[in-house]
This record gives C-alpha cells, structure tokens and sequence, in this order.
C-alpha cells in the first residue's frame, strides 16, 4: 500500500499558505484530530492526537524546510512513525496555492502489524485534514467555500 496522498486549492498567497500548513503550533486549527502540540526545540515537537481508543502523543521532527515551497516532518518514537509532507505551489500568479499533503507510515516491532489498519484509518480521514481557507492568516468566515479538496489516496 502506498502513501496517502491529498491535494487541495486555497485562494491565498504561496507564502500564507506554507506559514499555516507548516507550522506545528497551528495544526489544532486544521487538523480535526489534533488535541495539542508541545514545541520542544524549533525541529522536534510532540503532537497530541484523538485515536479509535483515545488519545496518543507522537514525537515529531522536521527534516525538511524549503520555505514556501516544501516541508517534511517525520515521526521519531514508537510502534508506528508517521512522515508527512508539504508540498505549496503558486496558481494564478500566486495570488492562490496548490497543496499537496502526503502522508505515509513506517511500522517497528508491534507496529508492523497494524500498518494496514492505520492506513485504512488514515485513508478515512485525510479528506477531512486538510487545512481550510479560513484557517489562513487574514481569512475568515466570509472566505469558507475557498478550498476546493481534490486526491485521495496513491502514490
């Protein structure tokens, strides 16, 4: 099974965009099942997040940070380690953005069995991760409609 790979359009400027999508601190504003992140030092930060059965912490570092172009994040501890990435491209001569989330999944030890429930889990649930317009800095109600979500999953 290959990544989760998902795209969708935001009526904001590249720049806008990335500093949203990529920054730790503003997932709970985009990511329904994010409870809390911890920055722990500018690249590794613990993530709390709502799972069938409760609540987990996973503990992130970022790999990767092109700004406002590209960004990766990989998962540092336990059973089963998330990588993501952003990927933010100008449309419209900037004045809108292309993002593409993908996300994928490294199992170790007892994790390597439950992959495939993970990725059915995930696959659920990446439509409704995406981050939202309204979610952009200077966006608000009046801009909800703006983001038009495209993909699904593959690779």
């Amino acid at each position: 099974m290959g990544a989760l790979v998902s795209t969708v359009e935001i009526a904001r400027p590249p720049e806008e965009v990335f500093a949203v999508a990529t920054d730790p601190r503003r997932f709970p504003e985009w990511q329904r099942d994010v409870v809390s992140v911890r920055m722990i030092t500018d690249t590794r930060f613990a993530t709390t997040r709502r799972f069938t059965g409760g609540e987990r912490m996973l503990m992130q570092e970022i790999v990767h940070n092109d700004a406002p172009r590209a960004w990766a994040v990989r998962g540092t501890e336990g059973p089963i380690r998330p990588s993501a990435t952003v990927t933010v491209d100008p449309i419209d001569d900037g004045a809108r953005s292309r993002v593409t989330f993908t996300l994928d999944f490294e199992g170790h030890g007892l994790g390597v069995p439950l992959l495939p429930l993970v990725r059915r889990q995930a696959e659920k649930a990446a439509p409704n991760q995406l981050p939202q317009p309204q979610a952009a800095p200077g966006t608000g109600p009046a801009s909800r409609g703006l983001a038009t979500a495209r993909g699904g999953s593959g690779a």
